[in-house]
This record gives structure tokens, C-alpha cells and sequence, in this order.
């Protein structure tokens, strides 16, 4: 296996304890923060190149969105490491319990292309602070942004530690031949489905951040026009290329009749007359996507936008009517520029579309009154929730990200990034003293001492009163 040398190299590494000590994880943090300080103009030029991101969308949600994740874990990460007291039962008063969160050891990252420094950087942060070793595989997809990581990032961290792997499919199917302690994957469902088989060989615990069709619920009574500008920024943001971008609008025909030139004003707002020439909207990644994209053109009456150009690899923001659930854009992520609307009686009906499919990695509704937002979030599922916004929950560190079902497994960010890569060892330690205390759980034994055993250790519910 051609990764065999590597991945023995970093255990090495690992068992040596080397990425153990707080002032070690915190300088290879450190060096993260100078990694994008430095190679700023590089990331914004390759994420151009790549997607055509506009400097402000990559500054906030490549750039912005890693800094903020690295203070947030440089500011509490003392705190984080420190072993958790727990509760203990009346015959383990004079014992010690705790929970140590040690580092799981070798783990591997497998980013995706659409957002090709946030998506390697913010779970490498949580490994790197959980004390692990760590590779990296960036999306060849992406390869202006792979090229400036592969040749950029092992210069500012510690190669015996950390390393970046570079390939397409055969190279990631060779890496995940490997025993590795954890992995942790960015992508889409069916993909997902192979990670986990191969962590299965060994036994491997793995994160799948997945995608879906997340759904938008607008109710009838709301600011049309706010909620037309939010929607259209998080659909229509790095041209649609958003795992947590709403997927497709649920509304009545009569709040879709006031959506609609609502939608069209918003658009126009942002990107002008004709969103190919402005500069703040992307292009699709690849040829191979912008063909799955344009097919979906198809479903339904194209309302807004619907223009294309395969060179340019150019779909413009485009809003589709009269969508079917059973058309091709309601069958899978659509992943790019384009806002299917579903009409449906009221929010009862919307609620009981949203269950009857796959759980979405988040959910979005609008409206002016709490108790049909409570209600929306009360009666579905999915990774995570915004009420009245698009995409703004991702943004704060301190909630937890991850999808539910098939939109994935387990959460990162913040504190929830340092606890995915830490095993939480329960651990006990008692004196060698005191055997007299042990002596009713040895046999023989009796009613008397198990009587002994069951007032010193039981757990009671709160609010009973025991006699002594």
C-alpha cells in the first residue's frame, strides 16, 4: 500500500506522545492562524480560479469562519483538556472519578470541493486540539485550492505529525486501506456509504457530514420582501454550492405569487441585470457538475433566470415553478444555482412533506409568528434549524454542526470539533488502603452484605427521602 509508510510514520509519532502537551497543540494551532494570514492572496486567487468566488464570499466563509473557529478553541482549549469530575456514589467518596479526553491517535480528514479551505481547516483545528496525528485529503475537484494546501501547509506544520495527500478516487481507496483511529468525511450520501464500509474493517469510528434537500418553509404571514433577500443570498452564495443552502421553497400559490417579484427584485439587487457579468456570483466547479446542474433546468417552468453558458460553466440564479415532487430537481441535492417552489395548502402540509422524506441537514422557516416557527421546529427533524435566516447558524462556533439520518453522523465546531476527536475515558482511581470498606462485595456472601452494598451505592431519584 502506498500510504502504508505514511500512516506508520504518524503512529509512530502518535505513541511517542508528541502531540500530547497543550503548548504543542496550541503552537501547531498558532501556525494554522499564520498559514491563513499568510497565504491569503493565494487562497482567494485559487478559490477563484476554482469557483469563481468572489473575494468577499471567500474571506467570509474560508477565511472569517477558520479564524474564528481557531480563537474560539485557542481561547478555551485549557478548559476543554482539563479532566471532567464526575458524581460519585456514597462508597466512592474518598476514590477519584473523572473523564480524561485523550486523543484518539491517527485520524484522517477527507474534504470536499465546494468550500476547499473551511471544510479541511475547521476539523483539522478539532483534531489538532484533541492531540492526534492527522492526514488530510482535499478534493482534487477543487485543484487550484488542492495544489496551494499539498504544497503550502506542511511548511507551518510538524511533518512527523500531520501530513496532505493528493489524488482522485484509486489514491482515497488506497488511503482508506489503512488502519485509521477516526475518520472524518465531507461529501455526499452515496460516498458517505463507502467511507463508512471501509472504517468498518477496522473497526474505525467515522463523522459524515452529508448533504440533502434542505427544505424552506415560507408561511403566509411574513416580510416578503426580507424573507426574499435572505433566501436568495443562501441559495444563490457560491452559486448554489452550499450543503446547507435551502434546497427548495415550500409556500402556498398565494405567497409564491408575492415571492416572485420579490425574488426577482433580490436577484437584481445583488447581482444586477445579468448576474454573468457581476462579480460577486460564482461559477459551477466543474464541467461534469455543470451538466448534472443544467439537466435540472428542466424540471418544471423556469420563472427566473434559467440562462446558461457551458464554457463559462455559468448557470444563472434561477427560480423553477410548478415543480412536481416527483421531478428530477426534487430527486436529489441539487448543488447549484437553482430554487425549485413547492406549493402546499398550509403549514401542516409542509410539515408532513418535510417527514416524508430523507432528514435534511437543516431546516428553514419563515414567518412572522413564533408558534408556527416553534411548531416547524418542534414537529420535524434535521442536522440543524434557522428560524427566519438561511445559512446564519453555521456561523457560531458554539452550535453544533452535523447532520441526522442520511444527511450524516455526528457533529463538529467549537467544543462539539475537540469532543468528536477525543475518546471520553471514564476513569476511577482509589487508594490502596481502606480494604475493610471492600470486604461486603468478596464472598462469602450474604443479604446482610449485599444490604451494605445497596446503601453505599445505589443512585436515588431526586426528591426521596432515605432514612439512615
Amino acid at each position: 500500500n502506498p500510504f502504508a509508510g505514511l500512516v506508520g510514520q504518524l503512529r509512530a509519532s502518535w505513541l511517542s506522545g508528541k502531540t500530547r502537551p497543550m503548548k504543542y497543540r496550541m503552537a501547531q494551532l498558532e501556525a494554522l492562524g499564520r498559514f491563513l494570514d499568510d497565504k491569503k492572496q493565494q487562497i482567494l486567487e485559487a478559490t477563484a480560479s476554482d469557483l469563481g468566488k468572489a473575494p468577499f464570499e471567500t474571506e467570509l466563509s474560508e477565511i472569517l469562519l477558520c479564524k474564528n473557529e481557531l480563537h474560539e478553541t485557542l481561547n478555551n482549549l485549557p478548559h476543554w483538556m482539563r479532566d471532567e469530575q464526575v458524581d460519585r456514589t456514597l462508597a466512592m467518596q474518598l476514590d477519584s472519578a473523572f473523564i480524561r479526553k485523550d486523543p484518539y491517535g491517527v485520524v484522517l480528514v477527507i474534504a470536499p470541493w465546494n468550500y476547499p479551505i473551511q471544510l479541511f481547516l475547521v476539523p483539522l483545528i478539532g483534531a489538532i486540539a484533541a492531540g492526534n496525528c492527522v492526514i488530510v485529503k482535499p478534493s482534487e475537484v477543487s485543484t487550484n485550492t488542492e495544489r496551494l494546501v499539498a504544497e503550502a501547509l506542511p511548511s507551518y506544520l510538524d511533518k512527523d505529525c500531520f501530513a496532505v495527500v493528493t489524488g482522485g478516487v484509486s489514491e482515497t481507496t488506497k488511503l482508506l486501506e489503512n488502519k485509521f483511529d477516526y475518520i472524518f468525511f465531507t461529501g455526499t450520501p452515496p460516498v458517505g456509504r463507502i467511507i463508512m464500509t471501509a472504517a468498518a474493517k477496522h473497526l474505525t469510528p467515522v463523522t459524515l457530514e452529508l448533504g440533502g434537500k434542505n427544505p424552506c418553509y415560507v408561511s403566509d404571514t411574513c416580510d416578503v420582501t426580507n424573507v426574499a433577500r435572505r433566501v436568495a443570498w443562501g441559495r444563490f452564495f457560491n452559486a448554489g454550492q452550499t450543503c446547507i443552502a435551502p434546497d427548495y421553497l415550500l409556500c402556498t400559490i398565494e405567497m409564491q405569487e408575492k415571492l416572485l417579484p420579490a425574488l426577482h427584485k433580490a436577484i437584481d439587487d445583488f447581482y444586477g441585470p445579468n448576474p454573468r457579468e457581476s462579480p460577486d456570483f460564482g461559477r459551477i466547479v466543474s464541467d461534469k457538475q455543470f451538466q448534472r446542474v443544467q439537466r435540472l433546468l428542466g424540471s418544471g417552468r423556469v420563472a427566473i433566470g434559467g440562462q446558461t453558458n457551458e464554457v463559462q460553466r455559468y448557470i444563472a440564479p434561477t427560480v423553477l415553478v410548478d415543480v412536481q415532487p416527483s421531478d428530477p430537481v426534487m430527486q436529489e441535492e441539487i448543488f447549484g444555482p437553482i430554487l425549485p417552489i413547492v406549493i402546499i395548502a398550509n403549514m401542516d402540509e409542509a410539515i408532513d412533506f418535510i417527514n416524508s422524506r430523507e432528514r435534511p441537514l437543516a431546516i428553514y422557516v419563515f414567518s412572522s409568528s413564533d408558534k408556527v416557527v416553534n411548531q416547524v421546529l418542534k414537529r420535524t427533524s434535521s442536522g440543524g434549524f434557522c428560524g427566519n435566516d438561511t445559512l446564519m447558524h453555521v456561523t457560531l462556533p458554539s452550535l453544533p454542526f452535523g447532520g441526522i439520518g442520511n444527511s450524516g453522523l455526528g457533529t463538529h465546531h467549537g467544543k462539539f470539533s475537540f469532543d468528536t476527536f477525543s475518546h471520553h475515558r471514564g476513569c476511577l482511581k482509589r487508594g490502596m488502603g481502606r480494604e475493610t470498606l471492600n470486604n461486603p462485595r468478596y464472598p462469602p456472601y450474604s443479604k446482610q452484605k449485599f444490604g451494605v452494598i445497596r446503601a453505599t451505592s445505589k443512585v436515588t431519584r431526586k426528591g426521596d427521602c432515605t432514612l439512615l
